[in-house]
């Protein structure tokens, strides 16, 4: 997680920077408003059953659980580049949960970013749960109240001076932060309403995948233009037609959010996989849909991360052997690579053999020449579980060296990218450190 929170890294700097900003800047107002728009369905009649169904919607066990832990019992390190921060536990345990929170209390917390220590560290999405209702958070707090409390004390962070100084996050919340909830707007229908809640508040995708601006908050200029994030890329999202989801088709776009995989398009790997596991695929159809509408929607904007998707990229073919030529003979170490660890998965058209999941080609990692997400699903392998079916891909970090990953990177690259691949093995061990 070093990539996700290096932001944090200038917390105590801006401490002092934000003092000299504020002259002038509109300070946000605390307020319980009421949002028009509900994000459960109408049909989930209890506050459980709502509750339920927002915590998949905001994804809160991504978090709050520790790998091989018990959900939503905390103790999830973030790797961070001054130190270690530990998620906490959420279960109603009265003494090392929140089983003893005021509802005003979770709601300052999840919406404000205040806790009982003190200011939360913005690893807590609360800058943009800060969109959520009222009822909606109160209906998740009843949800995380119904589940079995977990003893399990929180882990201290290993954060030092001047990071571990939390009242240098509230100035920074002075600049940055406005506490305000979701308004609908008018000149737009309920569904992209619905989508625009969904995706931008309860679903906080912005925080992945918007670039930061010089303060390290969410460039609202530049929402949702895409971003690396833990060694992979969080793609462009807006409707940029090469490197954005400007021609997608809204059915593809639907397939992918409730499945992880878009068949010609993409699949979801790494934290996106993650996504698509713990949270979207228990959305309701229409919800999906809405989500999809509002994502058409968001204006187009340059990326600087990825590039063109080229769906059917030029290839020669070894003529009697189906093979592009770029594999043929001895001589080229990544191809044999390939042909030994991925050729059987993968098959030399990109197209999956035994699942279209592996389908490669016309996805965005293999269109992107500096090749970072396949050398991350290289190194770290990629798991997705959609109902009852579960996808992996091995990884490789133990079995290749450096100089061979940056190769077979660049290999897929130029296979189903038609590109240069621009990986280097000093590229690779840097996101292996980051691991």
């Amino acid at each position: 997680m070093k990539t996700t929170f290096k932001w944090l890294a200038a917390g105590g700097i801006l401490a002092v920077a934000a003092v000299l900003m504020l002259a002038g800047t509109p300070q946000p107002q605390a307020s319980l408003a009421m949002a028009a728009v509900d994000g459960a369905p109408p049909q989930l009649r209890t506050d459980v059953e709502r509750g339920e169904y927002l915590t998949r919607a905001a994804d809160c066990v991504a978090c709050h659980t520790a790998e091989g832990g018990r959900p939503f019992a905390g103790g999830r390190a973030f790797a961070l580049p001054f130190g270690t921060l530990y998620s906490t536990n959420i279960t109603p345990d009265p003494v090392t949960g929140i089983g003893a929170w005021s509802d005003e209390a979770f709601i300052r917390a999840v919406r404000q970013g205040v806790g009982p220590e003190g200011h939360l560290y913005p690893a807590m999405p609360y800058t943009s749960y800060s969109g959520v209702s009222d009822r909606d958070l109160l209906a998740i707090k009843a949800y995380l109240f119904s589940l079995p409390p977990v003893d399990q004390p929180r882990r201290a962070n290993a954060i030092g001076f001047p990071f571990n100084q939390r009242w240098g996050l509230h100035l920074w919340d002075l600049v940055f932060f406005r506490d305000q909830r979701y308004q609908p707007v008018d000149s737009q229908g309920a569904q992209w309403n619905r989508g625009a809640y969904l995706t931008d508040a309860l679903g906080h995708c912005g925080e992945c995948h918007t670039p930061r601006n010089l303060g390290f908050a969410m460039s609202r200029g530049r929402y949702l233009a895409g971003v690396e994030i833990e060694g992979w890329v969080a793609p462009n999202l807006s409707a940029d037609r090469e490197a954005g989801l400007g021609s997608w088709s809204l059915a593809q776009l639907e397939q992918y959010l409730s499945s992880g995989h878009a068949p010609g398009r993409s699949t979801a790997s790494g934290p996106m996989a993650a996504v698509i596991e713990n949270s979207l695929q228990y959305l309701s159809a229409e919800d999906i849909s809405a989500m999809a509408h509002y994502l058409a929607s968001v204006p187009a904007q340059a990326s600087e991360e990825g590039s063109a998707v080229n769906l059917q990229p030029s290839r020669q073919i070894i003529p009697g052997s189906g093979l592009p030529v770029a594999v043929e003979g001895d001589a080229d170490p990544a191809a044999r690579l390939f042909a030994g660890d991925c050729a059987g998965c993968h098959l030399w058209d990109g197209q999956g053999r035994q699942s279209n999941y592996a389908d490669l080609l016309g996805t965005r990692s293999v269109n992107d020449p500096s090749a970072r997400s396949v050398v991350q699903a290289i190194l770290d392998g990629s798991r997705l579980r959609v109902g009852d079916r579960q996808e992996a891909m091995p990884a490789f970090a133990d079995r290749y060296s450096d100089a061979e990953i940056a190769q077979l990177a660049n290999h897929v690259i130029a296979l189903f990218g038609a590109q240069q691949g621009q990986a280097t093995a000093e590229q690779v061990a840097k996101q292996r450190a980051e691991r």
